[in-house]
């Protein structure tokens, strides 16, 4: 079982995952599921009517689009990096938060190293799935590695400009 590390109110804990992560060719056990785009597309309708909690892990070549109508019904929204400088879930992530105005949990999986922390959390994502063996405190550490950033985010962040006053 991966680490997982949640983020809440702005702390990081090591937390137990409620959710099981489900291959597509793999029956679905009972309680909360993670499940593929195309296994949603499926067999999201009827899960969901079963009264577990649903979340989709949206590959990087997958459309974040593709989930728009039916993210007020999803838990998670599991944004996978098939290798560290894959960034489409950074933007993915922006996207679910700004755009979709999505509440549930976005969650890092596939290869996410501690040196994103800081990137991720400032995109929206706040549940993580490092694959580095990282410890919550190197994550808290990486997230603060840097005072000032130079562009506006989701985390609501002031840039250098404005804390300059210009």
């Amino acid at each position: 079982m991966p680490t997982f590390i949640s983020l809440k109110a702005g702390a990081f804990a090591l937390a137990e995952d409620p959710f099981t992560a489900v291959a597509d060719d793999q029956p679905v056990p009972p309680g909360d599921v993670i499940i593929s785009l195309t296994r949603f597309q499926a067999e999201g309708e009827a899960l969901m009517g079963e009264g577990r909690a649903v979340g989709v892990r949206l590959e990087s070549h997958e459309e974040v689009e593709a989930l728009a109508y039916d993210l007020p019904q999803l838990a998670v929204v599991a944004l996978a990096f098939p290798k560290f400088g894959d960034g489409r879930a950074y933007s993915y992530a922006r996207l679910l938060r700004e755009r979709f105005e999505f509440k549930g949990e976005v969650r890092a999986v596939g290869d996410v190293l501690r040196e994103q922390a800081g990137f991720m959390v400032r995109c929206g994502f706040d549940a993580f799935e490092p694959a580095d063996g990282s410890s919550v405190e190197d994550w808290e550490r990486a997230t603060q590695r840097f005072r000032h950033v130079y562009q506006r985010s989701v985390d609501g962040r002031p840039p250098a400009f404005v804390e300059r006053g210009g």
